[in-house]
């Protein structure tokens, strides 16, 4: 029988680079595995190959490449990546030609990988928190939740997946703990006591797999995944036993998160205040049960802090 082919979006990235392995792990499966990338020629991309993916070249600000990557496919992962830009308009831009080519090229499921408008319960005009670039809250949050709608109104077959904080961010997005004057290991961010769900990255594509799996169970739902919810003092105390050092966590105020200065502070700053705001519906949006039941591999913070330990750096 003819395995159905899954075409995967950031496919030598963090969510899509997940998918594609837990695909290929899969060798028994029904399904073979398209790892879309704009450098089909890089290492990365040349290792998927090895592996047995079918690695083919398209760009999100192309949608007739998208169209050609999406040809034959019977189901999509999307993703985009704000971060690569920092531009709302491009990243919303780039999900309406994801939706415009899987539509064309009439895939039977489409994952898109999002997150909530929080302008939803945090409007402009409130106060609470700063708008930034005049029209968002939290951008990298905002943007996708309103391109949601490029493809609800384009009539797919859609599961809406909603991501957590990923851990892997302690390893290479600068937020591993820190020796303070007292030469003591801390981390902090804006969550007080509050909980925070979490997930490996790899966990993701993991799960993703697990609804195509599931197939039209999953079509038309919107499934938030974490792997862990746990409190900044919970995770150092976990951290710590990993390290085998003492951690600590230390709450700082959104404010002052916001004025760091590096790219992106003030809108993680606002994330941070809003996961804090609304953490009881955050947390219920991604129960931990939802992601092991499409994952049976996932990982606690514990195990994955375990795992990776000699990869957090210590400042």
């Amino acid at each position: 029988m003819k395995k159905k082919t899954i075409a995967v979006i950031g496919a030598t990235g963090a969510q899509g680079g997940g998918l594609v392995r837990a695909v290929l792990a899969d060798p028994d499966g029904a399904f073979s595995v398209r790892a879309i990338t704009r450098k089909p020629a890089e290492e990365k991309a040349l290792a998927l190959a090895k592996l047995g993916a079918e690695v083919v070249a398209a760009d999100l600000d192309d949608v007739e490449s998208l169209k050609r990557a999406f040809d034959g496919a019977s189901a999509a992962f999307c993703v985009t990546n704000f971060w690569e830009h920092f531009s709302v308009e491009k990243e919303q831009a780039q999900a309406k030609n994801l939706a415009t080519a899987t539509k064309a090229a009439g895939v039977e499921h489409v994952i898109w990988s999002s997150l909530e408008d929080t302008r939803k319960l945090v409007p402009l005009a409130d106060g609470r928190m700063p708008t930034l670039q005049g029209k968002y809250k939290v951008p990298h949050f905002d943007g996708k939740g309103e391109a949601d709608n490029y493809f609800r109104e384009a009539g797919l077959p859609l599961t809406i997946l909603l991501t957590s904080f990923y851990w892997d961010n302690f390893i290479g997005f600068g937020m591993g703990p820190k020796k303070g004057d007292d030469g003591k290991l801390s981390f902090g961010f804006p969550m007080g006591d509050r909980k925070l769900p979490g997930i490996a990255v790899e966990d993701i594509g993991k799960c993703a797999y697990g609804i195509f799996k599931g197939g039209k169970d999953y079509i038309g739902k919107t499934i938030g995944v974490s792997g862990d919810q746990l409190s900044g003092s919970e995770m150092a105390k976990v951290m710590g036993h990993a390290l085998g050092k003492d951690v600590s966590f230390a709450h700082i105020p959104a404010d002052v998160y916001r004025s760091f200065g590096f790219p992106g502070a003030d809108d993680l700053g606002n994330m941070f205040q809003y996961n804090h705001d609304f953490s009881d519906l955050f947390c219920a949006q991604r129960d931990p049960a939802v992601a092991k039941s499409l994952n049976p591999e996932l990982q606690s913070f514990a195990t994955w802090a375990e795992k990776n330990a000699k990869r957090i750096p210590i400042g």
